[in-house]
């Protein structure tokens, strides 16, 4: 019977970079799994229906809503997040350990939910450093440049709900430390008890 997998939550505000560090992390560290969630948000340049996201209209998004097929849902710059209820907890029953890319709402959602999940907050290293890779990114208009820099001083203000801060500075330095945090958690006794059950009775006998 496999062991139950872990359940890492990653936020940030936006422009801090974080589905590059995820990425690079699921290189790294190619046992952990993405989940995918759905938007009604617009495609974007270079992104895939399936692979980044799954872009349904706002009329799905809600049937999907009130289906419950949503582990959580948010919404963040006028468009809705979700996560897939019934594949989060297939792969975490067969024992993967998946990652959860969302916002604050969602994670508050999460851990109301999930005890044992590890929730982490990227930072940028300067608000100036923010605003200037909101701008570098090429995707948005001024409006909605200045929108989202304009609440990531809000979203920053829920740091205190997670249990890591990451700053996102240097790609190499900001992996390094999230594959600590995931060894770490890896390791800790309510984790590991369950995986070394057959050990530590065979030590306490």
């Amino acid at each position: 019977m496999n062991k139950k997998g872990n359940l890492i939550v990653i936020a940030a505000p936006s422009g801090t970079g974080k589905t590059t560090l995820v990425g690079a992390l699921l290189r790294a560290l190619p046992e952990l799994k993405l989940s995918i969630s759905h938007t009604t948000r617009p495609i974007r340049p270079g992104e895939k229906d399936g692979i980044d996201y799954y872009f349904v209209n706002e009329g799905n998004f809600k049937d999907l809503l009130d289906a419950r097929v949503f582990l959580e849902y948010a919404k963040v710059y006028d468009y809705f997040y979700g996560t897939s209820k019934v594949w989060v907890e297939a792969e975490l029953n067969k024992g993967s350990d998946i990652i959860l890319e969302i916002d604050w709402q969602g994670a508050r959602q999460i851990k109301a939910m999930f005890s044992d999940a590890i929730f982490i907050y990227l930072l940028p290293p300067s608000i100036d450093v923010l605003k200037e890779r909101l701008k570098k990114r090429g995707q948005d208009t001024l409006d909605v440049i200045e929108n989202r820099f304009a609440k990531a001083k809000e979203d920053i203000s829920h740091y205190d709900e997670f249990d890591y801060l990451v700053v996102n500075d240097t790609l190499e330095k900001a992996i390094e430390e999230l594959t600590a945090i995931i060894t770490t958690m890896k390791l800790s006794v309510k984790h590991q008890k369950d995986h070394l059950k057959r050990l530590l009775r065979q030590l306490l006998d």
